[in-house]
């Protein structure tokens, strides 16, 4: 069962290809777009009007507001230090690590590939480029780029000549 009697579907949720995705324990806020091979974890939570690409991971402790775009294989981390072991062997559960939580602000957009790492807030109507690897906080409206992601730009002033760059 690929989406769970858990999940929480907003009105005019549309999961282009229910067979293919994988969604427990979370909820998706109304007239959102989920593409195939998405997994939406436990305590996540993707708010109104989003689309979400195929072949993006979005792990617990992740909120995304409304009206964000989320590319194509998109990646976002819950932990800094994941191990799958304790030192004495044994496998680790859940009270073993602290899930950090991860904040994505209304209206941003994360480019295809992009990594989005533990505890970081990726700000309002942000920009995000393709590839890049967020290690820290993204102001509101910043656009960002590269690994590791830095700011190389604003959304409300975007050039022609960083246009040229990309």
């Amino acid at each position: 069962m690929p989406i769970a009697s858990d999940v929480t579907l907003g009105e005019g949720v549309k999961i282009f290809q229910p067979d293919l995705v994988n969604l427990y324990g979370c909820s998706i806020g109304a007239d959102t777009k989920i593409g195939a091979f998405v997994e939406i974890q436990k305590n996540a939570s993707i708010g109104a009007r989003c689309k979400i690409s195929s072949h993006t991971f979005i792990c617990e402790g992740v909120t995304v507001e409304d009206e964000v775009f989320v590319g194509h294989g998109v990646m976002f981390i819950n932990d800094r230090y994941p191990r799958a072991a304790n030192d004495d062997g044994s496998l680790q559960t859940e009270s073993d690590w602290e899930v950090l939580d991860t904040r994505v602000k209304r209206r941003a957009s994360i480019g295809s590939n992009s990594t989005i790492g533990a505890g970081v807030t990726i700000g309002e109507s942000s920009l995000v480029g393709a590839g890049a690897v967020v290690t820290h906080d993204v102001p509101d409206y910043a656009i960002v780029a590269g690994v590791p992601a830095r700011v190389i730009g604003d959304v409300r002033h975007r050039s022609k000549s960083l246009e040229s760059e990309c």
